[in-house]
């Protein structure tokens, strides 16, 4: 077991520094209890959003009710309040196991104000935290989709040269992170999150090392996925897996490891795309049962049968699925397979299983009119070194997310338009539509 303070070390400054009879700060200073980021509720209760939020009734049935109002996708107090009130509570999908499979890899990422930041320890155990230095504020990483470090120093105080050092390091082998760290000069933190080391701080009083270690967020594993959960008791331990499933999945875990979305897939890689709507327009898009697919993706639906698509609720999912057209091709490509699955995890996330092929659709809000959708593609195992069979599938995909960009984004420019306010649900293909409606009303009048 590697002891990470040493306290004979001369450049190591954490001591306690507080007066031991100091009574007027003996609970000052102690470690606080982190604030759950919902803290900030009078937004609904002080603003619009709460009149907002009741334009929609879940409770009417879909054949009879109308769509939320336009408001929910342009009006930016809503977009604060679902911030609050659906990001930073419950399980959220935030990434892939891919990005941290050995000790020393990490990924930062953002949600709504959270800057996060997910590494694996020495030890092998998936660490999360708020990447922020807990001297002056400072981002302590920048933001990135997979790196490897030894410890993470942050740039305020640091030379670059030093920093070049602790990458070059953490290249080689992680376990002497300790010793290359202590060459650098600044708020200095393990990958276990506790403070190393913080330099010129000779005068300083009730200072304890204890207390300014990297705040840590509650973090989980599912198949390849990571997930975080802003709004639990913090906890350096990732959570209970079975418990993770049920919240985050319900009835649905099983359903969908049977149905091929596990972690014997191989990663290929990942697209990003900055879109100029709503993060729900992107949503709805998807759950709109395959209404759109036949006028507005010719090629997708040239590859599934379409009138043998279904949709299925469950708790917090949706699961959409149709019968390929693979069996009539006449050449050897085949992408969609015989059946794809589609399945919608609340709120934001998006799992598409089909043939021997897995993508993954991460919604994240950037404001009430953009938002940003990252892919994640994975491919069965003995067609990773397909180089061509891979080129054509991702750009046979390419073509249906340049499809989708336009259409959110007219839907976007449409809902800002003063000719529209509600509209009005198809019954038998967007009941998934309205399961995410009136779950994201659940969740803006709940506490």
């Amino acid at each position: 077991m590697m002891m990470i303070l040493e306290a004979k070390n001369p450049h190591f400054l954490l001591q306690s520094t507080k007066p031991p009879n100091d009574k007027t700060h003996s609970n000052k200073h102690k470690r606080k209890s982190i604030p759950s980021v919902t803290v900030c509720q009078c937004l609904l209760r002080n603003s619009d959003a709460g009149k907002l939020v009741h334009e929609f009734d879940p409770k009417v049935p879909v054949e009879k009710a109308v769509t939320p109002p336009s408001s929910w996708y342009t009006d930016p107090s809503f977009f604060q309040e679902e911030l609050e009130r659906v990001f930073y509570r419950g399980w959220q999908a935030v990434g892939c196991i891919e990005h941290i499979k050995d000790p020393g890899d990490f990924f930062t990422g953002r949600l709504g104000d959270v800057e996060f930041l997910i590494c694996r320890d020495e030890k092998g155990n998936i660490r999360a935290f708020h990447n922020v230095c807990r001297h002056h504020a400072s981002l302590l990483v920048s933001s990135g989709t997979a790196h490897k470090a030894s410890c993470f120093v942050c740039p305020y105080h640091e030379l670059s040269h030093n920093a070049h050092l602790l990458h070059q390091s953490a290249r080689k082998v992680v376990s002497n992170y300790n010793t290359v760290c202590n060459r650098v000069d600044a708020w200095t933190y393990g990958l276990d999150g506790q403070l190393l080391k913080a330099t010129r701080i000779t005068g300083i009083q009730n200072f304890n090392v204890k207390d300014f270690g990297l705040v840590p967020i509650k973090v989980a594993t599912w198949g390849p996925f990571v997930l975080l959960n802003l709004d639990k008791e913090i906890s350096w331990h990732e959570a209970d897996i079975n418990t993770v499933a049920s919240e985050w999945l319900g009835s649905c875990s099983e359903i969908l490891s049977t149905n091929g979305v596990d972690s014997s897939l191989s990663y290929v890689c990942r697209r990003e795309y900055t879109i100029e709507c709503n993060w729900k327009v992107f949503c709805d898009n998807y759950l709109d049962g395959g209404y759109h697919v036949p006028y507005a993706h010719k090629g997708l639906a040239s590859g599934l049968q379409l009138q043998s698509y279904s949709t299925k609720m469950y708790e917090k999912v949706s699961i959409q699925s149709c019968e390929g057209g693979s069996m009539d091709r006449k050449d050897d490509y085949d992408r969609l397979g015989s059946k794809a699955l589609y399945a919608f995890i609340y709120p934001n996330f998006m799992i598409n299983r089909y043939g021997p092929w897995m993508d993954t659709n991460l919604v994240l809000p950037l404001g009430p009119r953009k938002c940003q959708v990252v892919f994640d593609y994975f491919l069965e195992a003995s067609l990773k070194d397909d180089k061509a069979f891979i080129e054509k599938s991702l750009e046979d995909s390419e073509q249906v997310q340049i499809e989708d960009i336009v259409l959110c984004e007219g839907v976007q420019r449409g809902l800002e338009s003063p000719a529209y306010t509600t509209g009005r649900y198809a019954p038998t293909v967007e009941k998934a539509m309205h399961h995410f409606h009136s779950l994201l009303h659940y969740n803006l009048t709940n506490d």
